[in-house]
């Protein structure tokens, strides 16, 4: 698997790549500088369709458009150009932003915040009735999600300790139990960042300052690693008509001369394995409200 440089926009810190199960084409985000592109590979078109606030991480909701989750806790809804907010402000996240978000088979958004200088990180819940719940505190970097075939193991990394987690999922209620450490990384491996699935059932993940993505075994060993020409790999995704593409993002297009000349480009594996499509979120434009009862641990 050798990588192919899709598009180049320097990208700060490209994240969340996703593929549109309908439109076919591939969505990601430029986080610090507040722009979403958007690649086409039937025409090998891209652009920027979005330049604004911070944009952590988003889903595509059944409804049409994209859900964002931004800067200071704000959940917006952007279809058409146009972005409304549907919660304006999380109090706890206004010194914070969102970092990578996963929607699930039901709909609902798990999304996971940085740490900041006055607090860690957290991991809630976005449920399709509107309410927002605290799952996780004291998280160093919340980053990438992923639930199993069977959808009994929900998998959640915290880039600073360096591991994914293997959580008990409850796929009716979207609870999460029964946390256990799935795979850790040396600091000879870089950051486990953005993860997915596929359809073996087996997790990736990409590494930040590891310069490449990995494919886990089971047990959360590495199975196989493939190399990308810069050190800073953030992200991943399978796309293409048959799953079979995978997408990478990568940061440190400002400075290019420590990075290697293609930081922060999005990259395209053909690879020899599956994904599995992406879940829509079932949040719509409804008002959000923080569950009364945060049960964080």
């Amino acid at each position: 698997m050798i990588p192919e440089m899709i598009a180049d926009y320097a990208c700060t810190i490209g994240e969340n790549p996703l593929w549109h199960p309908t439109e076919r084409r591939l969505y990601w985000t430029d986080i610090p500088t507040g722009r979403l592109f958007r690649f086409d590979p039937a025409t090998g078109e891209h652009s920027r369709i979005y330049q604004g606030r911070q944009v952590g991480g988003f889903t595509f909701e059944d409804s049409g458009g994209l859900l964002l989750f931004m800067d200071r806790g704000t959940i917006a809804r952007w279809q058409d150009g146009i972005c409304s907010e549907i919660l304006p402000f999380i109090p706890s996240e206004l010194s914070s932003r969102f970092n990578d978000v996963f929607a699930d088979p039901v709909g609902r958004v798990f999304c996971g915040t940085m740490s900041s200088e006055q607090s860690k990180g957290r991991l809630y819940r976005l449920d399709t009735d509107g309410s927002l719940h605290l799952l996780l505190q004291n998280i160093g970097c919340s980053n990438g999600m992923a639930i199993s075939r069977d959808h009994k193991a929900f998998f959640y990394t915290d880039s600073f300790s360096r591991e994914i987690y293997r959580f008990d999922y409850e796929l009716q209620s979207g609870n999460i139990s029964n946390q256990t450490v799935f795979a850790r990384f040396s600091e000879a491996d870089g950051l486990p960042d953005g993860a997915t699935l596929d359809a073996e059932g087996h997790l990736w993940s990409a590494l930040w300052d590891g310069g490449s993505i990995v494919r886990l075994d089971d047990n959360g060993a590495v199975e196989e690693r493939f190399s990308l020409p810069v050190p800073q790999v953030s992200s991943l995704t399978f796309g293409g008509p048959d799953l079979q593409d995978i997408y990478v993002t990568t940061a440190g297009g400002e400075d290019n001369r420590a990075q290697g000349s293609l930081a922060g480009a999005l990259f395209r594996f053909s690879s020899l394995y599956r994904g599995l499509p992406e879940h829509l979120s079932r949040i719509g434009d409804q008002p959000i409200a923080l569950a009364q009862q945060l049960h964080g641990r």
